[in-house]
């Protein structure tokens, strides 16, 4: 059995979903970060990182969440959560995924956490407001690219990066302009949002509309 430690909206939503996707068993371990539970030497034992998503798979222990996506994607090929190997697919699967994990999701961090970056309030004023730009054109950029090789971030199939992408639009929802309101990223969000798995994954964390 699956062990996932998480935080309701944070970034273990994506592999919440995925095992939801995979059906297999799995067992959920919140982690209250408003109370600290991620600094404490316990979890700090499992993620030095005092973050989450955690997954513990037997005896092994990850963390980051789009490789846990990657990791369960790969060991249950069956729930089609990633193109196989060698195909343009996987190609536009790992581009996407990665480059949602790495730009997106850092640029939301300086969003979020401003003060990781700056140690003065104008300084982290402009992180953010430079950060809130710089989405808009990511945004864009995804929009612009399904547009013409959607309706999925691989083409025609649903994947674990669409999954990573449902889940940085829903932390876009405080932006002056939201993800969703690109026509395609809307698009997207709402075809994922509809998958059971997925409305089994929000309702356990508890996540209501928008997105």
């Amino acid at each position: 059995m699956y062990k996932l430690f998480w935080a309701p909206g944070s970034a273990g939503m994506a592999p919440h979903a995925a095992l939801e996707e995979i059906g297999a068993p799995y067992e959920l371990v919140l982690v209250d970060t408003g109370k600290g539970e991620h600094r404490r030497p316990e979890y700090l034992k499992l993620n030095p990182n005092a973050r989450v998503p955690t997954l513990v798979d037997g005896a092994h222990v990850m963390y980051e969440s789009a490789g846990i996506l990657l990791h369960l994607a790969d060991k249950h090929r069956e729930a089609g959560l990633a193109p196989p190997p060698g195909t343009p697919q996987r190609m536009a699967f790992c581009q996407w995924l990665m480059y949602l994990t790495n730009t997106v999701q850092e640029a939301y961090m300086q969003v979020y956490h401003a003060d990781y970056f700056a140690s003065n309030d104008a300084a982290r004023a402009d992180v953010t407001a430079t950060a809130e730009r710089r989405l808009e054109r990511m945004w864009a950029m995804i929009d612009s690219g399904l547009a013409t090789r959607g309706p999925y971030l691989t083409g025609e199939s649903f994947s674990g990066a669409d999954l990573y992408l449902h889940m940085l639009s829903r932390w876009s929802r405080n932006s002056a302009r939201p993800a969703w309101t690109w026509p395609q990223v809307a698009a997207l969000v709402d075809r994922v949002k509809a998958r059971p798995a997925v409305r089994r994954m929000m309702a356990q964390e508890g996540i209501d509309e928008p997105h």
